[in-house]
């Protein structure tokens, strides 16, 4: 027996048997599997496109959300910018309010200064009226206290009515 040479009868076996498990498997194992490989296929390419799908939703939601950012990021600039316009808006009222404010104290002050240097002002004139009239009359005691000069000084001032009169 040679390994190398089959024997004819073995050959004829073989074939024959090749042959049936080549009928069973096409009749019902190829179908089978050809189904099984189109199934899988069938469920490999439905994945990718929906893993496709997937991707473009996420690439098309990654967009909007840069968007919504853009829009949101704009929104705070706006936002800010308005925040400092009332800011300055609000300093520049309290400032000019409180620039009246000082004025009007000012002004109070000044006034009250004025009204008190007018009393000051006044209330020296009546003391000095009568500290000269106290004085006057002191002197005018002391330079009439004869009857001759008390005549002196009436016809004295008698003559400078008259003169002022002939001048009018």
């Amino acid at each position: 027996m040679d390994i190398l040479t089959p024997d004819t009868g073995l050959l004829f076996w073989m074939t024959l048997v090749f042959i049936i498990v080549f009928i069973i498997l096409r009749k019902w194992g190829f179908p089978v599997i050809v189904k099984m490989v189109n199934d899988r296929k069938a469920y490999i390419d439905d994945s990718l496109k929906k893993a496709h799908e997937a991707n473009e939703k996420l690439a098309n939601i990654q967009k909007e959300g840069e968007s919504i950012k853009q829009g949101a990021r704009e929104k705070e600039a706006e936002i800010l910018k308005e925040a400092a316009k009332t800011r300055d808006a609000i300093v520049e009222k309290a400032q000019a309010k409180a620039k009246d404010e000082g004025e009007r104290l000012i002004n109070d002050a000044k006034a009250e200064i004025e009204a008190q240097k007018q009393n000051a002002v006044k209330d020296i004139r009546s003391q000095v009226a009568v500290l000269s009239v106290q004085i006057a009359e002191k002197v005018l005691r002391e330079k009439l206290s004869t009857n001759e000069a008390q005549m002196d000084l009436i016809n004295r001032l008698l003559d400078e009515v008259a003169s002022d009169n002939k001048k009018v």
